[in-house]
C-alpha cells in the first residue's frame, strides 16, 4: 500500500498556520481540528511543523507562556516528508528511526496531505487482516 492510497481513504485535508502567530493560537486550531500536529506554510511553501510534543517539551516543560511565544520559536524546521508513491514500510521506518509521528506528503514543493503514525498502523492492520482472510480461505479450500 502506498501513501497515496492512505490519503485516498482518509482524505487530504491540510491544516496549516503561519509562523508568526502565537503557539496558543496554533494549539487552539489543532484542538478545533482534532489533530496532533499542524503544518507551518507561508506563501505556499512548507516551512515547518508544530506538534503537541513540541508544545509539551518547548512550552510546558520550560515554563513558557503559549500566548507570548510564536510558532516559529518552537516549530520543527527540518521537516521529514514522503512522496505519494512511498510505501508503508518506508513510512514506518522513517517514523521509527526519526521519531516522528506525522509525515507531510509532498509532490515537488506542493503539500498533498499529511499522514500520521495512526494512519500507517491502521493501514498495516487492514493489510494483515486481508492477508489472514485470504490464507484462511486458502486453508479451508473456499474461494475468496
Amino acid at each position: 500500500m502506498t501513501v497515496n492510497q492512505i490519503l485516498s481513504r482518509k482524505g487530504n485535508a491540510v491544516y496549516s498556520v503561519v509562523s508568526t502567530i502565537t503557539v496558543y493560537e496554533a494549539i487552539k486550531t489543532m484542538g478545533e481540528k482534532n489533530i496532533g500536529a499542524i503544518l507551518v506554510i507561508e506563501d505556499g511553501i512548507l516551512k515547518g511543523v508544530m506538534s503537541e510534543r513540541d508544545y509539551a517539551r518547548k512550552i510546558v516543560l520550560k515554563d513558557k507562556a503559549s500566548k507570548d511565544t510564536l510558532v516559529k520559536e518552537i516549530m520543527e524546521e527540518k521537516v521529514i516528508t514522503v512522496k505519494p508513491t512511498d510505501n508503508l514500510d518506508y513510512c514506518m521506518e522513517l517514523m521509527t528511526t526519526r521519531r516522528v509521528r506525522h509525515l507531510p506528503v509532498m509532490d515537488e514543493d506542493l503539500v498533498l496531505g499529511i499522514i500520521s503514525i495512526g494512519d500507517v498502523v491502521m493501514a498495516i492492520i487492514e493489510l494483515q487482516k486481508n492477508t489472514i482472510e485470504h490464507l484462511d480461505s486458502y486453508i479451508s479450500g473456499s474461494k475468496a
